[in-house]
């Protein structure tokens, strides 16, 4: 499987503290290593055009969306829980 980063992921992630940086970026190593992971839980995003995309939680409050095909894992952006 090919893993790759869009430029709106490293954009996102740019804006989040140091604090979420790095557990952005853990969670985003521990999917590249292994995606199948059990631990690793995608959630479908709903009402959206690409049924490809989904989401992984890395906290409480952070969210990857990721685009996920049989080739293909490409990390998208980064999305806070709205409160």
């Amino acid at each position: 499987m090919q893993f790759r980063i869009a430029d709106t992921f490293t954009d996102n992630l740019a804006k989040l503290s140091n604090d979420e940086q790095k557990v952005v970026k853990t969670t985003a190593f521990d999917l590249q290593l292994n995606p199948a992971n059990p631990g690793m839980r995608f959630h479908k995003i709903e009402r959206i055009k690409d049924p490809n995309f989904c989401s992984v939680r890395v906290n409480l409050d952070i969210r990857l969306i990721v685009h996920k095909t049989k080739d293909n894992l490409m990390l998208s952006k980064t999305r806070m829980r709205s409160v």
